[in-house]
């Protein structure tokens, strides 16, 4: 029996076809192969087609096929696994009316703040677990007061997965983990949140119906499965935010455990069994996969905007076409603390760490006798992982104190150079799994459809492929508090 994983990314789509007795990877592929791009109409936004998405699962999906590994009409359930608090608003008819809003648009700031004074903090806090900030709520009433004729239009809004979901199947839903990534939940009261709704003038048949995130959100329509060569009426049976999924695919689900992900953005996401909040709203906390109201379960999550994205942007302006892994080699090169050369790698919107602010990226310290690309290559990614630390503190600050972090071997982690100074900044261990979001949310898949009894027979064969120690004296340290010293001059 055979499980399909979705995680659409901002940057591509990955699809995982997972042997559910083994939990043997059969086939792991992504599309494109060049990085999707991000519409910014203007500064600080931030759009991508629905549509875009959609095709980029059907070619990822016939990707996978076309490896032979397995037999498509083998696969029994689906999962999915989305960028959060993108906004995808349809009509009746179920037409997008305009490109999604993501995740790290900047627009939605003002809406929130207001709605944040007038709801008032108490009330925000402890029944939102966060300010309404940048999220999904925030986004749809900007359409409300600046694109009013499509605001008019709108049926139903969605987060990205939920949209996937319904192209799959023909069938709408959501979950209360993604009503909370939207600010639309009310932990307190165990409902839609009456006071944001009422804040913003929303009507409350514009959400979806509510189902457990592990659940049979629809099944494959006839039409979808002659066209991508599957089996009609599976299940979609798992649908989960990126980060709550990376948790997932690490086996990251009680309290006390923690995990990582150095994507286009970072987080670092602990379980917690309360309903927990930063005071400022500097990280912020959401229901988790397994969150009921009688067993709590919420991730409280560190983002920080520009991770992968500056290391990208160094590798497009420095690059000279250049792989991943030679940079990362070159980096290697270069001693800790890059020579005295900076990074703040703060380049992709609001920074909700340092409380909404749109900082910038800054190349600080330039030598121009002694600075080298290599230099630049090793202080984006010192700048990536002092970011990690400086949020941890914030999360330690509110009773967060990890002592181990998963994380997958994807992404940034597939570079020493990051993956030391995030553990020696941090002063963390590392366990580094050969999972991703994908996997994840066919392991998902498998445990919504009772292919699995729980999530420890899901992972029953799940072991780290390194263990990665902090140093007993280590430099980086003194590298962090000189990067931290120059960032509050900054901002």
């Amino acid at each position: 029996m055979l499980l399909l994983g979705i995680d659409i990314g901002t940057s591509s789509t990955k699809v995982a076809v997972v042997d559910a007795a083994t939990g043997k990877v059969l086939a792991s592929v992504y599309y494109p192969e060049t990085e999707r791009e991000i519409k910014a109409l203007q500064p600080g936004w931030a759009e991508q087609p629905p549509e875009q998405w959609w095709n980029d699962i059907k070619a990822a999906i016939r990707k996978a096929n076309a490896s032979k590994n397995y037999n498509p009409k083998n696969i029994a359930a689906l999962g999915i696994a989305y960028q959060m608090h993108g906004l995808v608003c349809i009509d009746k008819q179920q037409h997008v009316l305009r490109d999604s809003i993501i995740w790290c648009d900047s627009r939605a700031v003002p809406y929130g703040d207001s709605a944040f004074k007038s709801i008032g903090k108490e009330k925000c806090l402890s029944h939102l677990l966060n300010s309404p900030g940048n999220f999904t709520a925030g986004k749809l009433a900007w359409v409300k007061e600046n694109e009013p004729g499509i605001f008019k239009q709108v049926d139903k809004i969605m987060l990205p997965g939920d949209f996937i979901a319904l192209k799959l199947t023909g069938e709408i839903s959501t979950s209360i983990p993604a009503l909370s990534e939207g600010m639309f939940w009310d932990f307190k009261n165990n409902s839609l949140s009456a006071d944001v709704m009422d804040y913003f003038g929303f009507n409350e048949a514009i959400i979806p119906g509510i189902k457990n995130v592990f659940a049979e959100h629809g099944y494959l329509t006839k039409t979808v499965a002659g066209e991508l060569n599957l089996s009609a009426g599976i299940p979609v049976s798992y649908k989960s935010g990126d980060q709550p999924n990376n948790a997932l695919s690490l086996n990251v689900l009680q309290p006390g455990e923690v995990a990582a992900n150095a994507g286009t953005s970072g987080v670092i996401y602990a379980v917690s069994d309360k309903l927990t909040y930063d005071i400022q709203s500097r990280v912020n906390s959401f229901a988790h996969v397994n969150y009921d109201s009688e067993n709590i379960r919420t991730g409280v999550l560190l983002c920080i905007n520009g991770t992968g994205i500056m290391n990208r942007w160094i590798k497009n302006l420095c690059g000279d076409d250049l792989s991943y892994e030679t940079i990362n080699k070159q980096a290697a090169a270069i001693q800790p603390g890059s020579d005295g050369l900076i990074v703040f790698p703060f380049g992709n919107g609001a920074e909700r760490m340092l409380e909404n602010k749109i900082v910038g990226a800054h190349i600080l310290n330039i030598d121009l006798n002694k600075h080298s690309k290599a230099h630049i290559f090793r202080a984006a990614q010192e700048g990536i992982a002092f970011a990690f630390r400086y949020g941890l503190d914030i999360m330690r600050e509110n009773g967060i104190n990890p002592a181990v972090i998963h994380a997958g071997k994807a992404n940034m982690f597939l570079s020493d150079v990051f993956t030391e100074a995030f553990v020696n900044a941090t002063h963390v261990a590392v366990e580094l799994y050969k999972n991703d979001g994908s996997v994840g949310a066919a392991l998902g898949a498998g445990i919504g459809a009772k292919i699995y009894a729980d999530s420890k027979e899901a992972f029953k064969n799940f072991r780290p492929q390194k263990i990665i120690t902090p140093a007993v004296n280590s430099e980086y340290e003194d590298i962090y508090y000189r990067w931290k010293n120059l960032l509050l001059k900054t901002i």
